[in-house]
């Protein structure tokens, strides 16, 4: 049994749900094949969605538990009730999922529930999750099959007392002592999950910093506000290997720098190393099509792989690993494969830490500008010189914008406060029209505000900042 499509989509993830709308929406008769069951890919179901919900939980349990005092709020005898917030989260992506079945139906999307693999160039085979057969023949074949977690050796996850995030987001009851290997954004998001209903939290990191990648000043600092919060941090570690037993887990350290060998006891471990391309199953090799040493598909500015017809967005391809990235090029390529003009700029894409503080980036650090050899100038301004941040007692951070020396062009902009992921997209839309430092300096912006930073920060760059 065979039926024909102008596109077929293979993975309902950020990337592949939005490419399936917009190239429907589009004219295109599209179908989009995916095997979880539910849409949504890891984002929705086992990251971003039920993550955010469990830090925005535990930051009202903390709240009731203590800091809402200073406010002249007094909560006595606060409890947790796990299960229920494990059940609002649930309710949260059950809803988001059902929604875009929902927009499925809306758009005309046919939506195949079942595994689907290359037959050839031409045809995918999807084996449906209810037991049938699909043969699906299309015009254009896109894979945005997404991530999945990278493995340690010697670490092997169980989801029971070693976890991956996807465990991690459902753990029965609260850890004594949660150890994380890895300090990487999804890492120290859970860890503060845990840590604020009640968890010992130690991270242990193979570099000598944490965040990699980000900007060092950021990310020293946002070190220091976690370490105060009651994370402790084993830098320049590397682990060795893991033991479990029914109640606890042991793992195997060795100091980088110094050739010492330790061990840590804890009762849940959270293995947080980065995530690898998820490309296996999908027949690649039947078409010819084989990913580099790292999993990632080729892909030219449309999108398009070496195999004519068959396409790649997302986590599969170049570029960070991240929902709005994928969803990005979903967008671009369905308006390409309908002959429209497409435009991503890679460097205003956003990054965001929700933990608290939020940390939120775009565009360069100091450190690759200066690897570049780029001039530039830096504006500064902290949150503790806020009104807002004042009236709502969230004076940890700052803003940071960088401007290239000569053209005051808006080279990258790091925020560590509260907020500031939603706080970044004035800057990634300036940064997106080509705008200088000056033309957010002379933006007037509301007071009070937290947004106001951002303005002084601008002003900073010419060091005209008025209230610092």
């Amino acid at each position: 049994m065979s039926e024909k499509y102008d596109l077929v989509v293979i993975g309902g993830g950020p990337g592949g749900y939005v490419a399936s709308i917009r190239a429907a929406q589009l004219g295109m008769k599209t179908a989009c094949v995916e095997k979880r069951g539910t849409l949504g890919g890891t984002c929705l179901n086992v990251g971003c969605i039920p993550s955010k919900a469990l830090l925005q939980s535990s930051e009202k349990y903390a709240e009731a538990c203590g800091e809402l005092a200073d406010h002249g709020v007094d909560i006595k005898g606060a409890t947790l009730n796990l299960k229920q917030m494990m059940a609002r989260k649930d309710r949260i992506v059950n809803d988001l999922t059902k929604g875009i079945e929902y927009l499925f139906k809306k758009n005309k999307v046919d939506y195949f529930n079942g595994h689907g693999a290359f037959a050839d160039s031409n045809n995918v085979e999807v084996a449906l999750n209810k037991g049938e057969e699909q043969i699906l023949e299309a015009e254009a074949i896109l894979i945005a099959t997404g991530s999945e977690s990278t493995s340690l050796p010697g670490v092997t996850v169980d989801e029971k007392r070693i976890v991956s995030s996807t465990g991690a987001l459902s753990l029965s009851k609260v850890p004594k002592h949660l150890v994380v290997i890895g300090a990487g954004y999804i890492g120290l998001e859970m860890g503060s999950v845990w840590r604020r209903l009640g968890s010992e939290v130690t991270v242990v990191e193979f570099l000598d910093r944490i965040t990699p990648g980000m900007d060092a000043e950021v990310a020293k600092y946002f070190q220091r506000v976690l370490t105060k919060q009651g994370f402790k941090f084993l830098l320049g570690t590397k682990v060795l290997g893991a033991s479990t037993n029914k109640s606890t887990a042991v793992l195997s350290l060795a100091s980088v720098s110094k050739n010492e060998e330790s061990e840590i006891k804890c009762d849940t471990v959270l293995l947080s190393v980065g995530r690898r391309p998820y490309t296996k199953g999908l027949g690649l090799e039947t078409i010819g099509l084989e990913p580099d040493a790292n999993g990632l598909i080729a892909v030219d500015d449309s999108f398009q792989t070496v195999v004519s017809g068959v396409y790649a967005i997302g986590d599969c391809i170049r570029g960070a690993m991240l929902a709005h990235k994928a969803e990005e090029e979903g967008t671009i390529f369905a308006e390409m494969l309908a002959g429209q003009a497409g435009h991503i700029n890679y460097n205003a894409i956003p990054g965001i830490v929700y933990t608290w503080p939020e940390v939120a980036s775009v565009g360069k650090t100091e450190e690759q500008l200066k690897e570049e050899g780029v001039s530039f100038n830096a504006g500064k301004f902290p949150f503790m010189a806020n009104s807002r941040a004042r009236c709502n007692d969230t004076t940890e951070g700052f803003v940071k914008i960088l401007a290239d020396s000569e053209t005051d062009r808006i080279l990258g902009a790091h925020i560590i406060g509260a907020d500031a992921g939603t706080m970044i997209a004035e800057l990634v839309a300036v940064m997106e029209f080509g705008g200088a430092a000056e033309d957010v300096a002379r933006t007037c912006h509301g007071h009070p505000t937290l947004n106001e930073a951002i303005k002084e920060a601008a002003l900073a760059v010419s060091n005209r900042q008025i209230h610092a």
